[in-house]
């Protein structure tokens, strides 16, 4: 039968081991049970294990001295501050950790003991990576600490949709994806939180190109802009959207999503001999279940209407209808009708209809070109800005000085500008007389 000896202290007499001699093993403790030194005592001939105790109950946020032995959380979020290292011995060890992934903002300055070192020069050193952490162990008076292991990355809950795809940038919490070409939206992670995985999203077509001039005094209308659809997530109050925010809501799930953009419409074109060329319609641009129509195409000079589209495209001359706007219909509305052409003596365009307004009317002879005068469009910050997209184009006019104008910028949905029309018989290149295209789309998420 094993037997058992309980006493209160063991203690070695001078000159002796209390626990072993040299080649005898010694097991202290059965399986399951701790081994604890008593407060106040120190452990000798166990080794280091290579680690730290992490200081969790005190979280550093301001100026500070580490320790030997110790690692620290390090909370930038308030401002940069200093971690202090120790008087180094050879062995000494001493981690750091980005707390709250700030160090990017505000970095972390680690600055050595007197004229010791930090990877053999004498001078702090800032910790400035998002996530990062690192472990110092000071070596010798050459090379003083070295840092012998440096993470910078962080392993983090998935508290929000992990995705790729397009350009991205952030704004606050939020990422932003911005799609100027056709792209892949591709969501690898939801978020634990339903309401966190329903996305905003901005989706613009491509504008319509405008009609071509067939003689000096006959201009073609303006191209109408690109559909213009916007939803602002329930979640999501970081930005301003535009007036047309309220459509369909899309909550994303753990798939990719195939993103259009469409490109700008055509000019209308003068052939010589001919057949003269129409404009075209802009490009449709989609986002899951949302479909943005393109532009409406100008009317060509004399008497050519606009066509329908996301904003319907001028007419031409007087005879020359406007094209409809919201066509495909869609709520709310992703654009709004062109304008009528006019004519007598010159025959003229509209301009296109825009997001938020209807396109403006010739206004007959006589009255100079402003840019300003196509269907207006509509002003959203969702991609941290604020940006207009989706303007018709301007109307053309008779005036005493004749220029070309260029295409519309890409990316915007702006409906292509009529060209002007002037009076005499010194006339630029045939080429002059076309129409410009219309800008191409975009898709922000």
């Amino acid at each position: 039968m094993a037997s058992t000896i309980k006493v209160d202290n063991v203690q070695n007499q001078p000159g002796t081991n209390i626990v072993s001699k040299c080649g005898t093993d010694v097991t202290l403790g059965a399986s399951g049970d701790t081994i604890a030194l008593a407060c106040g005592a120190s452990q000798t001939g166990f080794g280091r294990t290579g680690t730290v105790d992490w200081q969790t109950g005190s979280i550093k946020t301001g100026t500070f001295t580490a320790a030997n032995g110790e690692g620290y959380f390090a909370n930038t979020s308030g401002g940069a501050f200093t971690m202090n290292l120790p008087a180094g011995s050879a062995g000494n060890i001493v981690s750091v950790v980005d707390y709250t992934n700030t160090f990017q903002t505000y970095a972390l300055t680690v600055t050595p003991n007197g004229s010791e070192k930090i990877g053999g020069v004498n001078a702090p050193v800032n910790l400035s990576t998002e996530g990062q952490s690192v472990t110092f162990v000071y070596v010798d008076s050459t090379e003083g600490w070295k840092n012998v292991q440096d993470s910078t990355s962080n392993v983090v809950g998935n508290a929000f949709i992990c995705a790729t795809g397009g350009t991205i940038s952030t704004s606050g919490n939020f990422k932003i994806h911005t799609f100027t070409a056709p792209g892949t939206f591709c969501v690898a992670g939801l978020s634990p939180t339903p309401a966190c995985n329903e996305v905003s999203y901005l989706v613009v077509a491509g504008g319509g190109g405008s009609g071509g001039l067939v003689s000096h005094i006959a201009g073609g209308g303006g191209g109408g802009a690109g559909g213009f659809r916007e939803n602002s997530a329930a979640n999501d109050s970081c930005y301003t959207a535009s007036p047309l925010d309220g459509s369909t809501p899309i909550t994303v799930t753990a798939s990719p999503y195939s993103i259009a953009v469409g490109s700008g419409g055509n000019g209308g074109t003068k052939a010589t001999p001919g057949p003269n060329q129409a404009a075209t319609q802009g490009g449709t641009s989609t986002f899951s279940s949302i479909s943005s129509a393109g532009g409406g195409l100008g009317g060509l000079a004399p008497a050519g209407s606009g066509g329908a589209g996301g904003s319907g495209g001028a007419g031409a001359g007087a005879s020359g209808c406007a094209g409809s706007g919201n066509s495909p219909s869609t709520s709310p509305a992703q654009g709004f009708t062109g304008g009528c052409g006019g004519g007598n003596p010159a025959t003229l365009g509209g301009s296109g209809g825009g997001a938020t307004a209807v396109g403006v009317a010739s206004p007959g002879p006589g009255t100079t070109p402003s840019a300003g005068t196509g269907g207006a469009g509509a002003t959203t910050s969702i991609n941290a800005t604020p940006t207009t997209y989706s303007a018709g184009g301007r109307y053309n006019d008779y005036s005493p000085s004749w220029s070309c104008v260029g295409n519309a910028t890409a990316n915007t949905g702006n409906g292509g500008d009529g060209q002007n029309a002037a009076p005499g018989p010194a006339m630029p290149d045939p080429a002059g007389f076309n129409g410009v295209n219309g800008g191409s789309g975009i898709v922000i998420i």
